[in-house]
């Protein structure tokens, strides 16, 4: 809890309904009348409906990826029906709450979403990537009275040609502020360096107020190094009106800051406090960090004046056995995992991150391009821009703003205009960074869109490079998608009809690229500025050039695990620069193939290979630094070696051994240790190993699991995207030698974790991990019962005579009848006698 403000975790105690729950037919003058008023939803909207029948489930949640594989269902949402449901929560306010500013917060809900809060209808969502903001203080409720929240979900609303999953697929946040208090994603401080290099950080700091009255408030911030010294502060006065918003404005001046970089991500802190006479009101921290980017339209781009090709990827946001309801600390994983290919940025595609992912690429140095979802200036598409632009502005990672993803105006006059009234309402809010668009075709014609677009983005136009930079001299441009190449991990022969793709950087799609070419384009040209290589991981959906049973891409250079293709160790060769780097593919398991030639490549960043097969020499040959080099070598079992030279000194050695009948199962965490906090999650890797301990990379067999201790399995997968086994469980196979299980930690969890796993004719693996006593985030308290409270009366007019209970009472009577509140039954006037009334229905448990 920061001073003056509270943010409370809604993550856990959701009840969830599997389908669509119609609303009741209102029919009659009086439901009719009460269905118009605030407040008076009804079936499952409303306040005091039965779902005592629901699961509970805790978020984040996609409830797509528990559905089996379905052929009738849409290919690109991955063969899974996703269709519409519902969620509720309950919680109690305290009544010292009463008079705070209290904000509910859905950070993510797939896809269409309608809210209603104690019955109110609070929000309605078009899009499954931006966060919803509710205020709920005019209609809380406090003490012993239940506020439910209730959120109809419809997947059937697509946004996208891939996996979406369906449901409250991000974090939920409950937050309680004073009246005058600092305004959601309200602080902006990003540093700026001056031409006389002496950096300044302009804050702004935007501020609310649900007092009645003006404001006067002192505003306050302080820049914290990483260390936790304070090093500058600075502060202002301002005025803030009754339900109005005021910005708060002044400069930070800093000498001499560590920066930022993708090698050292140092970051910053900054802290915002609100005061009103030495009061303190509202207290915010943000992190930021100090660094320049430059984009040269000959040169390339610049960070901290360095210059630096992109080398990054683009990728969706499921992962294996979890879908699109990912743990934050996979982000971290999947970010290290790119980071140890030699990639330094990522494109997120094609809509708005979680915020904990961008978390993570500030902390690891990971640079990205923020991508807006839909294309459009109307008031709707803004909203969803500035609203990503808003709360994404103070990451030092993101360095480019994309206002679109190959949208068919891309080459008109409408494209244009569109671009220029998105990039217009982005420079409202930001003007640190520049606005680009991912443009598949029409760069050349005379009216386009990345004419309005300071930074020119092309998905595929290799073509296109020269002529454009010819015709445009002073504008910047990258590749921002390339390759779409498909492969198919540790697959190393290519079967469409089995739905295999060899591993050789060859099964190349029509408007795409090898892996190896599409980086000679980009590095070749010093204008063009970097890659973005489609993708990083493999994803659900999309699975072109293939169909069923496959019902994931294969575009990846890592599968959705996680696991490296060969386009991982050809990235490597390619990008990595201050370290020998050196593979083989393929394996060396051909039994059956003895003397017949198997083709060899030897992905490398040294200028010489010699390749030697159980100690004899097979041939030497130069490295094409972007064909890397292959050799044909007729197949005898053993250990096939590379040595890696320069300048005819050696640098490096890889081999590859023909393994042994497969002996046991290997379990690696990711991890030592996981947090036992509710939320800390890691993936395990499940190996098939010989009696040497290597693994073997033909090994497709059954493995069942057992966990004990404060964790849960919560996903299962082995990155074959013809896979059609359960993600939930406790039962998958191994493809190709490889699987991955996924646990997370039990609230309040203290111990060890220990997985067992076994697979029939092998010997058992074992992995323990200590989970780590750790609070969990605050959050607000659960409600275990679901009782019903009747809130909701109707008092009659008063009488000097008792009334008789039996008397026809006149229900459509609107007037007469006045609400009443158990806890603040209002006075009588006249006489002494009044009926209360209301209508409620008993939860079927508590039926006869």
């Amino acid at each position: 809890m920061q001073s003056g403000r509270e943010r409370l975790s809604l993550d856990r105690g959701w009840l969830f309904h599997e389908g669509d729950i119609p609303f009741p037919i209102v029919t009659g003058h009086q439901p009719s009348y009460d269905n118009a008023k605030a407040g008076s939803s009804s079936g499952a909207a409303s306040a005091d409906y039965d779902d005592s029948s629901w699961k509970l489930v805790n978020l984040p949640h996609d409830w797509a990826v528990e559905q089996p594989f379905d052929r009738n269902a849409n290919l690109a949402q991955g063969y899974r029906q996703r269709g519409v449901g519902w969620y509720r929560r309950y919680f109690r306010l305290d009544p010292v709450d009463h008079g705070k500013h209290l904000e509910i917060q859905l950070d993510g809900i797939a896809t269409h979403s309608t809210i209603w809060v104690n019955g109110v209808l609070s929000a309605r969502n078009w899009s499954g990537y931006n966060s919803i903001y509710i205020d709920m203080t005019p209609f809380a409720r406090f003490g012993k009275e239940l506020n439910v929240i209730s959120v109809q979900v419809d997947a059937n609303a697509m946004e996208g040609w891939w996996y979406e999953g369906a449901g409250m697929y991000r974090h939920t946040w409950l937050v309680k502020r004073n009246p005058v208090h600092i305004a959601t994603d309200g602080v902006f401080a990003a540093p700026v360096k001056s031409a006389d290099g002496t950096w300044s950080i302009p804050i702004e700091t935007t501020l609310y107020s649900t007092e009645q009255n003006l404001s006067t408030v002192q505003v306050e911030s302080t820049l914290i190094d990483p260390e936790g010294k304070p090093v500058v502060s600075g502060h202002t006065e301002t005025t803030v009106q009754s339900l109005r918003e005021s910005i708060a404005k002044f400069a930070l001046t800093v000498n001499s800051p560590r920066l930022w970089s993708v090698d050292q991500p140092t970051l910053y802190t900054v802290r915002t406090v609100v005061k009103r006479d030495g009061v303190v009101l509202d207290e915010l921290t943000i992190h930021n960090g100090f660094r320049t980017i430059r984009f040269d339209p000959d040169k390339g781009f610049f960070l901290n004046d360095r210059p630096m090709k992109l080398m990054g990827t683009a990728n969706h946001q499921d992962h294996a056995g979890v879908g699109v309801a990912v743990p934050d600390s996979l982000w971290d994983f999947r970010v290290r995992r790119l980071k140890e290919m030699g990639s330094n940025a990522y494109r997120a595609a094609h809509n708005a991150p979680a915020a904990e992912f961008l978390d993570a690429t500030d902390r690891l140095g990971l640079m990205v391009m923020d991508e807006n979802r839909n294309f459009g200036s109307s008031p709707e598409h803004l909203r969803q821009l500035d609203w990503m632009i808003r709360r994404d502005r103070n990451h030092p990672s993101i360095i480019m703003w994309s206002v679109f993803n190959e949208e068919p105006s891309q080459g008109t006059e409408m494209g244009y205009q569109l671009v220029r009234r998105m990039s217009a309402s982005v420079k409202e809010l930001d003007t640190t960074r520049p606005v680009t668009a991912a443009q598949s075709n029409s760069d050349l014609n005379p009216v386009n869109a990345s004419q309005a677009a300071d930074v020119a983005g092309f998905n595929y136009v290799y073509r296109d490079f020269d002529e454009y930079h010819r015709i445009n001299p002073t504008k910047p441009m990258f590749s921002s998608e390339d390759t779409s190449t498909v492969i198919t991990r540790d697959q190393y022969t290519t079967d469409r009809k089995a739905m295999l793709l060899d591993s050789y950087d060859d099964q190349v799609l029509p408007w795409g690229l090898s892996h190896r070419d599409a980086w000679k384009q980009v590095n070749e040209r010093p204008f063009i500025f970097g890659t973005m290589v489609w993708t990083g991981f493999d994803y659900r959906g999309e699975p072109q050039p293939l169909s069923w049973p496959a019902a994931g891409s294969s575009f990846g250079i890592m599968d959705l695990c996680g696991f490296p293709k060969s386009a991982y160790w050809i990235h490597q060769a390619q990008w990595i620069t201050d370290r020998p780097v050196l593979h083989i593919i393929p394996h060396w398991n051909w039994a059956g193939s003895e003397g017949k030639p198997i083709k060899v490549m030897v992905t490398t960043n040294a200028q010489t290979i010699a390749l030697f097969l159980n100690g004899k020499p097979v041939a030497e040959k130069p490295v094409d630094k972007y064909e890397m080099v292959t050799f044909e070598v007729p197949y005898s079992a053993g250990t096939l070696e590379a040595r890696a030279s320069n300048g005819g000194k050696e640098v490096a050695r890889f081999d590859v051994e023909t393994t042994g009948a497969p002996a046991a199962i290997r379990l690696t965490p990711d991890r030592q240790s996981l947090a036992g906090d509710g939320y800390d999650a890691q993936p395990i890797t499940v190996e098939v190993v010989d009696a040497k301990g290597l693994v073997v990379p033909t090994a497709d067999v059954p493995v069942t699991f057992t966990l004990s201790g404060p964790a849960a399995i919560i996903g299962l997968n082995n990155g074959d995207p013809t896979n059609h086994e359960p993600e939930k469980g406790t039962q998958h196979s191994t493809y190709h030698g490889l699987a991955q299980i996924i646990v997370q930690s039990e609230l309040a969890g203290k111990g060890k974790l220990t997985l067992h796993a076994t697979s029939p004719g092998l010997n058992a693996g074992d992995a323990s991990v200590n989970v780590i006593a750790t609070a969990a985030p605050p959050a607000v308290a659960e409600i275990s019962s679901q009782a019903l409270v009747l809130m909701n009366l109707k008092r009659s007019p008063a009488s000097a005579n008792s009334p008789d209970p039996n008397q026809q009472l006149v229900i459509s009577d609107m007037n007469s009848w006045t609400p009443a509140h158990p806890d603040a039954l209002p006075p009588f006037r006249d006489g002494v006698f009044a009926i209360y009334r209301t209508n409620f229905m008993p939860r079927r448990a508590d039926r006869p």
